[in-house]
């Protein structure tokens, strides 16, 4: 069965990446991200190996979002964000191929062990089967 695993994170975050630390997101050193990357880069060489990678993307800062709704007479409505009240967004994400749910969880296990420097916030990792029941809409 596929899964989406899921790593969130917020715009304070990304900004304490890139060295600029606030109240929430203390600042990341360049060792510690060397160790971040690696041990993502770690996890995804096993799971290609395993032959359970699907694939595997981090995605850019929040600020770079755009949300597209419809207006009344249906034409775009384009909105750049972030949004303040928009707290946490998908950081980055999984799709894999696993025999069981138990297995898919281990992995998201590992990687919420993920290094980040001391007092960070923890976020969950999220687990999402995907419904490859090819079922027509």
């Amino acid at each position: 069965m596929k899964y989406l695993v899921m790593v969130q994170g917020a715009q304070a975050d990304y900004e304490a990446m890139s060295g600029k630390g606030s109240e929430q997101s203390p600042a990341w050193s360049e060792q510690e991200l060397r160790a971040m990357f690696a041990f993502m880069q770690s996890v995804n060489d096993d799971l290609a190996e395993s032959g359970e990678l699907v694939d595997a993307q981090g995605l850019l800062e929040p600020a770079r979002t755009r949300f597209v709704t419809a207006d009344k007479d249906g034409r775009p409505v384009i909105t750049d964000g972030p949004y303040g009240e928009t707290k946490e967004v998908l950081a980055g994400y999984w799709v894999l191929d696993c025999e069981s749910l138990e297995r898919v969880t281990e992995i998201a296990a590992r990687v919420a062990q993920c290094p980040q420097p001391a007092g960070s916030k923890d976020y969950p990792v999220v687990i999402r089967p995907i419904d490859g029941g090819g079922r027509e809409v």
